[in-house]
């Protein structure tokens, strides 16, 4: 089945009837013609659990938005707008996806200052910025202009998680037409992965484990070594039995975050490094050359900012996920110890939470799994998280 631009937003049925209706508007617009009122406007916020497919969302309606195909049924996945836009190289199509902690007010200016302008290439000029809450104070400034006053023939695009609309800012927030996205069913995700080519089998298990995280599923699917890392994760419940183990397992979700974070920017970094070096005369032998360097050093300071800001924030998802699994995984206890009959969130650990609700007390549980959710605050509020870890799992070990 050809679903054309939207066979990525998985589960999502409302959310696609709206953004199609949009796009149907949209090239009336284009075309002169007069579109439905209400059905197209120049700004959105795309709001949805991690994993619900929001940025994915914002990307398939990008692309129905350049579709260069001449009909009333924009975003048909094929044409050249509907292909780069979804390749990530439309001329027209802008993505802000922050590498650091936060989108700074510099970067967003320079943004403002190329959305003004009209479409080269394609139909509308379309800005994507993929975790709206992380703009700082001045940059939703920056912003906020544009939205309140848009350029003909552009559109904005904003996404955020549901779990901190108030990270957005409310008068931006209160321009934006708002798409909201829910948890994908499992169903939903296992068929989206079958028709990827995967086993249903496969499939099947990593919908019922993915805790409703789209890609979560995939990865899990195709990744070996995403399972053992979820495996180690959830062996700690039932490891903490000496107050000893507090520090090997603090010490195995730690270095395996650093670990993640190294492994991911490695090799840009180093690309990163040497392509300003060069940039800035490193190894030449011409006149200037060595006033160049010199002056590069404070180029190549930023720079390494920038990337262990970067790394920073892969170590914080890293372990974020970890805490996701613990979490996911003292619910779990719960459930089975009350009898409840709810769908487990890890059904292939459930002889564990059996154990475990045959030796813990409700109360216990309880404590165990508001520790988990105080160490994933700590972590947002930049504890060490060595510090933080080491703290939640002296509660887990103690109970």
């Amino acid at each position: 089945m050809n679903r054309g631009v939207w066979g990525d937003v998985v589960g999502q049925p409302e959310a696609v009837a709206v953004l199609s209706a949009a796009a149907e508007a949209a090239a009336s617009v284009v075309a002169g013609g007069s579109p439905a009122p209400g059905a197209m406007t120049h700004a959105w916020l795309f709001t949805g659990p991690p994993g619900s497919g929001h940025v994915d969302a914002a990307r398939s309606f990008a692309a129905a938005l350049q579709c260069s195909v001449a009909d009333d049924r924009p975003g048909c996945g094929t044409c050249a707008g509907c292909h780069t836009t979804l390749a990530g190289t439309h001329a027209d199509v802008r993505v802000v996806a922050p590498e650091g902690l936060s989108i700074s007010v510099g970067e967003m200016r320079s943004l403002v200052q190329v959305s003004a302008r009209r479409p080269t290439a394609g139909r509308w000029q379309v800005v994507i910025i993929t975790e709206a809450d992380r703009l700082t104070e001045g940059a939703a400034n920056a912003l906020l202009k544009s939205v309140e006053e848009p350029p003909e023939r552009t559109v904005f695009l904003l996404c955020a998680p549901s779990s901190h609309p108030d990270d957005v800012s409310v008068t931006i927030r209160s321009r934006c037409r708002v798409v909201p996205l829910g948890t994908p069913r499992p169903a939903a995700i296992a068929a989206a992965l079958e028709e990827e080519g995967l086993a249903p089998e496969v499939a099947s298990w990593a919908a019922s484990v993915c805790g409703g995280h789209v890609e979560r599923a995939r990865r899990l699917a195709t990744e070996e070594d995403v399972r053992a890392r979820r495996e180690a994760v959830l062996r700690i419940p039932l490891a903490l039995r000496r107050p000893a183990d507090v520090f090997t397992c603090a010490d195995q979700l730690v270095s395996t975050a650093e670990a993640d974070a190294v492994s991911a920017h490695e090799g840009r970094d180093a690309a990163e490094r040497e392509a300003l070096e060069t940039a800035m005369g490193a190894g030449g032998t011409g006149k200037g050359t060595a006033a160049a360097t010199r002056g590069a050093k404070g180029a190549i300071k930023d720079l390494e900012k920038r990337q262990k800001s970067r790394a920073t924030r892969t170590q914080r998802d890293s372990l974020d996920q970890a805490l996701v699994d613990l979490a996911a995984f003292y619910r779990d206890v719960l459930v089975t110890s009350s009898g409840a009959g709810a769908a487990l969130n890890h059904p292939d650990r459930a002889e564990d939470s059996r154990r475990a609700a045959e030796a813990w007390s409700a109360e216990s549980t309880l404590r165990r799994l508001e520790a988990v959710l105080g160490c994933r605050t700590a972590l947002g509020r930049n504890v060490k998280p060595r510090i933080a870890v080491e703290a939640m799992l002296f509660t887990l070990q103690r109970g």
